[in-house]
């Protein structure tokens, strides 16, 4: 007990820095692998450690040398199972404001123009019940995903994004991205998410869309042809049933210089 007392009269400043940076890494890793399979994963390395523990206090000689042993060479075994999450963490990382410039920027003198032709686009889709998955680069570039659909480098204009979807058209299955102010490529083909907590109803657009967006920054905006339904996914995350406004005021926030980037989504705030 006076151990304890002394420890905590003996904190000094850089102490509780020391401590809220540990912290704060956890508390951000926790983030990149919540509602994923690592969770799973990281419960149940827990559970061994638990377990090796005990085996020594209860001096289980046998149970402690097998479950150290494991321990010892699932180290290699964490670096190939995690490898997804390793990737993002690297990835966020290397998108912080002191080491990236952002590779998805917008001119601003037609900023304006982009986001009206790309929301009208959109909306006409939408109301057309055609399907569509539009990707904005934004700081991670994602030019292996570019480079599997066919270039077209266009302005981007509401007939062209329009004439990309329709139906039997050789580019409708696959998804435009766009990069900088540019229609970059269409027809580009997306890694579906592999994630347990998306809805089994969604098809195969919709998991494509999320699965792009957790393995960069990016944002997905997705049409569904069987409801014309408007959804966004970023981080991995689906919101849905967007309306209009408040998808015009997300492209302002995430492509406007105005002083500071600001951050697009905030939970519950745009929601039809």
């Amino acid at each position: 007990m006076w151990d304890i007392k002394d420890i905590i009269m003996n904190i000094t400043i850089l102490d509780i820095i020391d401590i809220s940076i540990v912290a704060y890494v956890f508390y951000k890793l926790y983030m990149l692998i919540k509602e994923t399979s690592a969770e799973q994963l990281i419960k149940g390395i827990f559970v061994l450690v638990v377990a090796t523990k005990l085996s020594e206090l209860l001096q289980l000689h046998v149970v402690h040398w097998v479950l150290a042993n494991t321990i010892s060479i699932g180290v290699i075994a964490i670096l190939i199972v995690f490898q997804p999450e390793l990737r993002r963490a690297l990835e966020y990382i290397g998108r912080t404001k002191f080491i990236s410039k952002p590779i998805g920027e917008f001119d601003e003198e037609n900023i304006d123009e982009i986001i009206e032709e790309l929301v009208e686009a959109i909306y006409s889709l939408s109301r057309q019940k055609i399907g569509a998955l539009i990707i904005i680069e934004r700081e991670t570039g994602i030019n292996d995903i570019i480079q599997t659909g066919t270039i077209i480098d266009a302005k981007i204009t509401r007939q062209l994004l329009i004439n990309l979807f329709i139906p039997n058209t050789p580019l409708h299955d696959g998804a435009l991205v766009i990069k900088n102010n540019r229609a970059r490529a269409a027809g580009c083909f997306l890694p579906l998410t592999d994630s347990k907590y998306v809805n089994k109803e969604l098809g195969t657009r919709h998991r494509a869309g999320i699965g792009i967006s957790e393995r960069s920054d990016c944002i997905s905006i997705i049409v569904s042809e069987e409801t014309g339904t408007i959804s966004i996914a970023e981080n991995g995350k689906l919101y849905k049933s967007i309306s209009k406004e408040y998808i015009k005021n997300i492209l302002n926030q995430n492509f406007k210089k105005q002083g500071e980037n600001k951050r697009i989504f905030k939970r519950g705030v745009f929601f039809k």
